[in-house]
This record gives structure tokens, sequence and C-alpha cells, in this order.
């Protein structure tokens, strides 16, 4: 693909300072183009050092929690949160977004995905993706394909064919959190963003034919902390859209409310966003996961069992309702969030009640006021699509205002009740290590235990786990929780794994490892893919 004209300034930088340190299989060359690469150096060298300063703000702010600080609503900002104002005009295939599925970018994915009945498709290269070379590289070949509509795939042991038909789910990416480095690929001797490698790969290749069709480059943004970073992610879609030769306001980005901080900020990151706005969605894995992380030094707010802790609890019901209030005032869609089941096969009882689980959680989304949801699986899309159909008849209920929801930051720090028991212990355990076996096997989400399990449920795990080591939080049967205990129930948790699984789970070693070193280490480290990462490198995936 040839850089668009009036691109002086990507066609100038070239390749020059961008080293790909990683295998070149045949077919790569499709994406790793040399303006491409030269057009993400632009990016990189722009915004790279507002990343690393946001990055250091998020150490300061935790140091600042760890003695006792908590968050409240921005008086600097007061007059965005009370002034009148709206996002810029979405577009007509972002209107009805009723049922999202997500899901990771393996070409047979994207093709059921997109053929789900959904009305959108997240492909996802953050949290259900393992961003091993092969897998983030092929996952732009496939997005490249589908979004050309010449995506196909034949299954290898069965010889079942999959293409795309007629009707698909419009697509949305979602590229990596500003946290993580892409290491394959060095700008100026620095790993460069992966954030900005995955947007700049997607854009570059597909703005242009994303609009012949009649859409647009439409993007989910992870793991924001504060308005400052979703001010970063204006900043960069701005100096892409004049890069490319795009009008501005062709990028449109839904944010993912999964931190506690940006809970405090949603008027604010619309406003930084109101161009390219397309909403706030109700990230709930990684915002309970956010929650026990950034207030896991104060024992007033450990956790129960990751189990009790659902949307009905009090902290996670204010933040849901002030997502739809938030959104509705500025006349753009509030998104619901995840429901972890998926259908049970052979089980007609077990996938009965999996099935009610997922009919109430969607049943109060759509009263409560959100304009669409999410599923993790196809089997999942009617169910949730009928719930949504007769509870919103039109493409959306921003009109309404829910004008009697109330939050306060009170409402928001409030910590559930409830037990701890050796059974959510085991589970933690179990659920952290097996994913992160499957993670280190190049798979990023995996389905255990009739639930879907991807980073963010495993981050719960993991930080629960430190918290309660860390606190000497007491089981209901009087038992505390030691390092010795947690020693313990990882080596009988790991022995039964390999007499149930044998040869099937051959990296549990070192993901047990890696699981005790972050659950036993004296400060409670960010994110278990960044060690997990490392190791990913240090074997040469």
């Amino acid at each position: 693909m040839s850089v668009p004209t009036g691109s002086a300034a990507v066609r100038a930088e070239r390749t020059s300072g961008v080293d790909v340190i990683a295998p070149m299989p045949a077919g790569y060359e499709r994406i790793l183009t040399p303006e491409a690469l030269a057009f993400v150096a632009v990016l990189q060298r722009r915004f790279n050092a507002r990343r690393l300063e946001l990055l250091r703000r998020r150490t300061e702010r935790q140091a600042r929690f760890d003695r006792g600080e908590r968050p409240d609503f921005l008086e600097a900002t007061r007059h965005i949160r009370e002034s009148d104002w709206h996002v810029a005009p979405l577009p007509d295939d972002l209107m009805d977004r009723r049922v999202e599925i997500t899901g990771p970018v393996d070409r047979k994915m994207i093709i059921n995905a997109l053929n789900s009945g959904a009305s959108v498709f997240m492909a996802d290269l953050e949290d259900s993706h393992c961003p091993t070379w092969a897998n983030t590289i092929e996952g732009q070949i496939n997005l490249a394909d589908a979004v050309r509509r010449t995506i196909d795939f034949t299954h290898p042991v069965t010889g079942k064919s999959y293409a795309l038909a007629d009707e698909t789910a419009t697509l949305l990416v979602r590229p990596r959190g500003w946290h993580l480095p892409e290491k394959h690929v060095l700008i100026d001797g620095e790993p460069a963003a992966a954030a900005l490698f995955d947007f700049g790969l997607y854009i570059f290749h597909n703005a242009d034919a994303l609009r012949a069709a009649g859409t647009g480059p439409y993007f989910y943004l992870p793991k924001m902390e504060s308005h400052l970073e979703a001010r970063l992610w204006n900043d960069v879609f701005v100096v892409a859209q004049d890069a490319l030769g795009i009008p501005r306001r062709t990028i449109k980005a839904t944010v993912l409310i999964e931190t506690i901080t940006a809970a405090f900020e949603m008027d604010e990151i619309l406003w930084e966003l109101r161009e390219h706005s397309a909403g706030l969605n109700c990230g709930r894995w990684d915002y309970i996961f956010s929650f026990i992380k950034r207030f896991a030094a104060d024992p007033a707010f450990v956790m129960p069992d990751r189990a009790r802790v659902g949307m009905t609890e009090h902290f996670l019901k204010s933040y849901s309702q002030l997502v739809i209030k938030t959104c509705h005032r500025r006349c753009v869609h509030a998104m619901g969030g995840m429901a972890a089941q998926i259908p049970i096969k052979g089980d007609d009882a077990a996938n009965a009640a999996a099935l009610a689980k997922v009919e109430a959680d969607k049943r109060r989304e759509v009263a409560d006021g959100h304009d669409g949801t999410w599923v993790a699986h196809p089997g999942l899309v009617p169910l949730a699509k009928a719930i949504f159909d007769a509870g919103m008849p039109n493409r959306h209920q921003i009109k309404n205002a829910r004008a009697d929801v109330e939050v306060s930051a009170a409402d928001l720090l409030t910590v559930p009740a409830g037990a701890i028991t050796e059974a959510g212990l085991r589970q933690n355990v179990n659920v952290g290590v097996l994913y992160l076996e499957a993670w280190l096997g190049g798979t990023g989400c995996v389905p255990l235990y009739d639930l879907m399990e991807d980073a963010a449920t495993a981050e719960i795990s993991r930080t629960q786990l430190w918290q309660w080591v860390r606190h000497g939080a007491s089981l209901d049967d009087g038992r505390v929780v030691t390092r010795d205990l947690f020693a313990r129930v990882l080596a009988e948790e790991c022995a039964a794994i390999t007499t149930q699984r044998g040869d099937a789970v051959p990296h549990l070693e070192r993901a047990a490892r890696i699981f005790a070193d972050l659950v036993t280490a004296d400060a409670l480290a960010e994110f278990l893919t960044l060690p997990a990462y490392d190791d990913l490198l240090a074997r040469g995936e």
C-alpha cells in the first residue's frame, strides 16, 4: 500500500531508525511495508515521550494511594462536568450497537464473529490476545482481509470452509494499552509503543478501504487512567488523519471505563475525545481488577471471593449507572459489559443455569438504560439480541437521561461485603495458573470451567491472592491466608492439573513460577502480562 498523496512526513522518514528484530515469513511484507513502519515511527517519535510521562504519573499516583489518598471528582475540571455540550454525531453504522461480540484476531474467529448476527465485532489485540509476533502480525493480515471481504478459512482437520456472509457486523479494533511495549520493533533503539504499533498499522492499511465500504476506522480504547490519557489518544487521531489525508472526525473510538480512576473522569474523557467519541463501555472485569490493585495496600479494601462480586454490588451498580447518565447527557452510547458465561454442551441443566445468569445480566443492563451489551460467544448473540430488542425497540436509548442517578465518590469506593473461602482461594489459583499457562503457549482467551477467561479475569485472581496474603485475610473457616497456605494450595492445584490434563499443559511449571512470584512479591505488579511477555521473548516464543 502506498502512502496517500500529501503525507510528506511519512514519505520522508521511510524506515530510517526502525528495526524489526523478528522473523519475516512470507506474507508479513504486506503489513510491515517501509511506508507503514515509517508511519508508526512518526507516531512514536511524536507521542512516545508523552506516553511514558503519563505512565510515570500512574506510578506517582499509586504511591499516593498507598499512603491513603483516594480519588475524587476533579475540581479543576468541574466546568466540563457542569456545562452543556455533546460529542460529534455518530456515523450510521454505529447508531445501533445492541449486541457486540468480542474475541481475538485469529482468522476463524474473525469470520465467525462478523457472521454471528451481532451488531458489532470488537477484534481484540489486547486482553484476549497473546502478543506473540505471529499472533500480532497475522492478526493484522486477517483484519486487512476482513476489511476487504477477502478473508476465508479452511479447517486443516475437518476441511470445513468459512467465508463472510452478505451481512456482517461493524468492525471495531482494540489496540493494546498504553502500558505495553512491542519489543519486536525498535524505533530509534527503543521498543515501539504497542498501542501506537497496533493502531498505526491498522489505520494505515485499512482507512481508505473502510471508507470506500461505507464504514470507517473504529476503535475501542483500553485501560486508560485519566482524561490526559484520552487527550493523548485524541492527538494521535488528529495527527494520523492529517498524515493519511482523511477528514478529521473519521476515526471513532469507544473508551472502556475499566479503571477506578477513569470512573471519576468520564465527562472529561468524553470531552477530550468529543470529535472522535463513540461513547463509553463498562469494562467490568478490568474495573474490578483496578479497584483491587489501586487500593491493595489498604486492608479495608480486601475483597471477598471473586464469584461473589457481581454487577448488583453497590460500587459496580453505581459505576455502570454513572456511565449511562454521563454518556446520555453527551448524546452518545453507553455500552454494557461482558457476562463471562459461555454455552455448555452435554449438560442441559448446567447450560440452562448459565443462560439464566446471562439473561438476568442483560435484562438489568437494558432496564438500566444501556444502549448495547457484550457477549463472548456467538451462541449468546440471539439471547442478548432478543432481550435488547424487547427492552430497546429503537436503535439506542440515549433519550433515557437517568436524571435520577446521583453517584458520589463514596458510592464508587464502597467495598463489597462477603466471605473469603477455600473454594475461592483454589479457584483463583487454578484459573490464574491455567490462564497464564495458555497465554505462555500463545493463547490469550481461554474457556475454563464454563467461563471465558482473559487477562482481565486472570488479573482479578492474581491481585486478590496478593491482597489476601499481604493482609493475612481470614477464610470463612478461620484459617489465615499466608504465603505457606498459598504455596500449598498452588502445589496441590498444579498436581491436580497435571493429573487431569497431562501433556496438555506444557507450560505449567513456568506459569506456576511466574504466578507465585507475582502473588508473593513485596510490591504488587501493575500487570501480569509484562513479566509473561518477557518470558515469551526469552524463549523466542
